[in-house]
């Protein structure tokens, strides 16, 4: 007999298709084109699928939020600027990073495979979402996909006082033959900023070392903490200065010393990021890079678990297995979240999907 999924306390399981729709029609009401809405809603659903909750579905209020006030562009005109076949910089006249970005790593795909190799940068775009999705997007390609972000300061600098540099995430993606891809999707911080507000709101004190106060002095209280502390101290923030001089800097939209400077237009949100695609044939034959990569998953998971370790996983391996049981069973979804797509949907005149809850 096959036992029903249960969605879990306080969420609803809604099919993954069908809340792909739905947040695809909520988006379309908010203004974005249906090809637009489309895509946002696939990176949304991308991330729920994977249980990273917090850039799945409960995105979609705080996006329909940035188009309502014109944070985001609705009806961006996007254009590629390029000089040579293996770079191009994609500016996105504020467009929704979901949008952007999966432009720019179509961009990359393409012309890796004219040249080996090839970097798409993106200027002005408006919250990246999960970057794990467009390396992944390039790895299904059999190529592999690395991306940086920088966007606004909202995190701790070894030795500085107060926010300084971003929560800059970094992913690489590394296509496999019968593994699932190597996955690895991180920020510069040691905790989400989503994760100080659910300490916050559950009074559960933070770690030690992972957050700080409005003037940087590290603490433990969830409700005195207001940004996070960078990955390894100087190491973290060190990187994060990195990525902003790799993405922003790099194509000509600073957000570092325009956000520190005296100009109240450097405190508008945005967001830059650099795609990187790299096609295995450049270097010698595609099909035994792959089965390589498998026999070296393989050997890191023949090796000897830790006393108490469930057993030796690599980055993305155990995020895949959870998206391929909820593509089966259901999304789920956390109850305030869905109370906020339906009045959105009451609003718009859409009909949710039925649930589990």
């Amino acid at each position: 007999m096959t036992e029903t999924p249960t969605p879990g306390p306080g969420k609803v399981l809604v099919p993954a298709e069908e809340l792909r729709g739905f947040a695809a029609a909520l988006l379309e009401k908010g203004g974005l084109r249906p090809e637009h809405a489309r895509t946002t809603a696939d990176v949304f659903v991308w991330a729920a699928l994977r249980g990273v909750d917090s850039h799945g579905t409960a995105r979609v209020p705080a996006y329909l939020e940035l188009l309502a006030k014109g944070v985001a562009n609705a009806r961006p005109e996007i254009t590629v600027e390029s000089s040579t076949g293996a770079v191009a910089v994609l500016d996105a006249d504020r467009a929704p990073g979901p949008v952007a970005l999966t432009a720019a790593a179509e961009e990359a795909v393409t012309r890796a495979r004219a040249s080996g190799i090839a970097a798409v940068g993106v200027r002005r775009t408006v919250h990246t979402g999960a970057i794990g999705y467009y390396v992944s997007k390039i790895a299904e390609q059999g190529l592999i996909g690395i991306a940086f972000v920088a966007g606004m300061p909202n995190m701790g600098y070894t030795g500085v006082k107060g926010a300084a540099v971003a929560t800059s995430p970094l992913a690489v993606a590394v296509p496999a033959e019968s593994h699932a891809p190597l996955l690895l999707d991180m920020a510069t911080a040691t905790i989400a900023l989503g994760r100080i507000r659910q300490a916050r709101a559950s009074g559960t004190p933070l770690p030690e070392g992972a957050a700080a106060t409005e003037d940087g002095t590290p603490t433990t209280d969830p409700d005195k903490a207001v940004m996070p502390l960078p990955l390894g101290g100087a190491k973290g923030s060190g990187m994060s200065l990195a990525f902003e001089l790799l993405t922003s800097v790099l194509v000509g939209a600073p957000i570092f010393a325009a956000f520190h400077s005296d100009d109240p237009e450097g405190r508008k949100h945005r967001q830059n990021a650099l795609l990187i695609a790299i096609d295995p044939a450049a270097f010698g034959d595609a099909d035994d890079f792959t089965a390589a990569v498998d026999a070296t998953l393989a050997t890191l998971k023949a090796l000897t678990p830790a006393d108490g370790a469930q057993g030796v996983f690599y980055p993305g391996e155990r995020s895949a297995a959870v998206a391929a049981r909820r593509a089966g069973e259901g999304v789920p979804v956390a109850a305030k979240v869905w109370r906020e797509l339906t009045e959105s949907a009451a609003r718009f005149g859409i009909a949710p999907p039925e649930v589990q809850g």
